[in-house]
């Protein structure tokens, strides 16, 4: 319970100390701290080793060393990338789906606002609280493995290569904030703390196992024949594309897609006249950004939706016991 605040200003700075040091010293932070350090950390290992293999090969025409590391595979595990989009759901889930529900259970919600406190100033501590420990997470994991990097490799990485690696790390931040938020609706919605993770996990679940399959069946039922004209299969690819989209692991694989490989010039079907006018070489960073810019939008943009959408709930909800 926090105590004597003599400002709201104050007492907001306090609170996001309070949930990061509750966050930090949680098992359930432990124990998926170990899990993504453990799995990222192998995941840089293999590519480091796979660059490694082919040290003697030169890298081919606008590769650039320090993005394979997060992009790279050998056949045995994915890559970092991949990893994140795996993980980072569970991490987000995992710091927001008790956040208001457990104020409820333990008694503490209405200890807490009988002081000065405001009560948007509850919800907005522990949503930038989480944030702050999935960002000094990644950011830190990302650090290691660069570090990892420049002693084995015995070279640094460009300017633009840390340009890029930054913009990733920020889209990575989006995406697990998403879900950060979602899990927070959820705990102000349902009174249980075990109603609230589960139904997180199902919608998590559900994106990334069920809405593929549901994707493969449309996309078969709507399949062209063998005769359907070139726009016909253009509008059809793009309409699958589409709907895949709509998930947010697709968005974020998108945007990190075009952001570590600055060779990939469009992340839908091109025409042979497309094809033909295309030289080859990296595109610059703003070029990058642009092809995945909507995918960007969408991830922020959603993530601001589940928070509004959490914010308006908690300051109609009742907080008497």
């Amino acid at each position: 319970m926090v105590k004597g605040f003599p400002k709201s200003s104050s007492a907001f700075g306090v609170m996001i100390n309070k949930e990061v040091q509750d966050h930090v010293r949680s098992w359930k932070f432990i124990v998926l701290l170990a899990i993504i350090l453990l799995t990222c950390c192998a995941s840089a290992y293999s590519s480091i080793s796979k660059i490694l293999e082919n040290s003697n090969v030169p890298l081919k025409d606008g590769e650039l060393l320090f993005l394979k590391i997060f992009t790279l595979s050998d056949g045995a595990l994915p890559s970092f990338y991949i990893f994140i989009s795996f993980l980072g759901p569970l991490l987000g889930i995992a710091l927001g789906f008790d956040a208001i529900n457990s104020e409820y259970s333990n008694r503490t919600i209405g200890r807490v606002l009988a002081q000065p406190v405001y009560r948007d100033v509850l919800i907005n501590s522990k949503v930038i609280a989480a944030m702050l420990v999935i960002g000094v997470l990644f950011t830190s994991l990302t650090l290691i493995i660069l570090g990892i990097a420049i002693l084995v490799t015995g070279q640094a990485p460009g300017f633009i290569e840390v340009f890029r690696i930054l913009s990733f790390l920020l889209v990575a931040w989006f995406y697990v904030a998403f879900w950060l938020n979602l899990s927070v609706f959820f705990s102000i919605r349902f009174s249980q703390t075990a109603t609230s993770a589960l139904t997180s996990i199902s919608i998590w679940l559900f994106f990334l196992v069920f809405y593929p399959l549901i994707v493969n069946l449309v996309a078969q039922g709507l399949s062209p024949s063998a005769y359907a004209s070139e726009r016909e299969i253009l509008s059809y690819q793009h309409f699958i594309l589409g709907i895949m989209r709509l998930a947010p692991s697709q968005l974020f694989m998108d945007a990190t897609t075009a952001l570590l490989n600055p060779q990939v010039r469009s992340l839908g079907p091109l025409t042979m006249e497309q094809v033909q006018g295309a030289m080859p070489g990296n595109l610059p960073f703003w070029e990058s950004v642009k092809i995945v810019w909507a995918q960007i939008t969408g991830l922020v943009a959603s993530s601001m939706l589940c928070f509004v959408c959490s914010y308006y709930f908690f300051m109609r909800k009742e907080v008497r016991a």
